[in-house]
């Protein structure tokens, strides 16, 4: 089932998965990471950690296939996920570091702008791997693709700006701790309906 254009690309997503994970390190500040240091050799360890992760998992995917026919594309939907997430996360946290800025109209601003490149990103990714879709791209699938993911724009920001409302003010948990909270939890329900709703209505077979 598995080729080696999978495990390159699959490779390639943990390569960029481990990078896209150092901004978010820095601004979590997590007491069980304050010993870890972003540095070449923390850096090499997490490319090889997230590059051998990835293709491992993938490769576990392949044999539950044989059983669960849906595993493998949905381990590949959520290896894309992962990336586009991480990438979203990534340049959400950047933008924080960059303005000092992490609360606020600022916030949802800089939620919109990671979430659109991150949907940019998950569209060629999800076509021409996930769903592996032969036909060439046309209005009607990119006006589908625009509402799915329109709508889980909508459900994303929307939560994770509305959790950072919620619980602003928060001594549990610093500013940028809480804006990753709202982002984890507003990836996790709107991953389920992008799935559902790229695999019936726009990469449809």
């Amino acid at each position: 089932m598995l080729t080696k254009k999978d495990y390159i690309l699959v490779s390639i997503i943990g390569f960029c998965f481990a990078l896209f994970s150092i901004p978010i390190i820095k601004n979590l500040d997590l007491e069980i990471l304050r010993g870890f240091s972003i540095n070449f050799r923390s850096i090499l360890f997490l490319v090889l950690f997230f590059t051998i992760f990835a293709n491992l998992a993938l490769y576990i995917a392949s044999v539950l296939n044989e059983k669960i026919k849906i595993a493998l594309q949905f381990a590949k939907f959520g290896a894309v996920g992962a990336f586009n997430t991480f990438l979203d996360w990534g340049v959400l946290n950047l933008l924080i570091m960059i303005t000092g800025i992490s609360g606020g109209l600022a916030y949802s601003g800089f939620k919109s702008i990671s979430f659109i490149i991150a949907a940019v990103s998950a569209y060629f990714w999800n076509k021409y791997w996930t769903f592996d879709s032969q036909q060439e791209t046309n209005s009607e699938e990119i006006f589908n693709f625009s509402v799915v993911t329109g709508i889980g724009f909508v459900i994303n920001v929307s939560l994770a700006s509305l959790i950072v409302f919620i619980f602003k003010g928060t001594t549990i948990v610093t500013p940028e701790q809480l804006a990753n909270l709202g982002a984890a939890a507003a990836t996790v329900i709107s991953l389920v309906w992008n799935f559902i709703g790229y695999k019936i209505f726009v990469f449809k077979k």
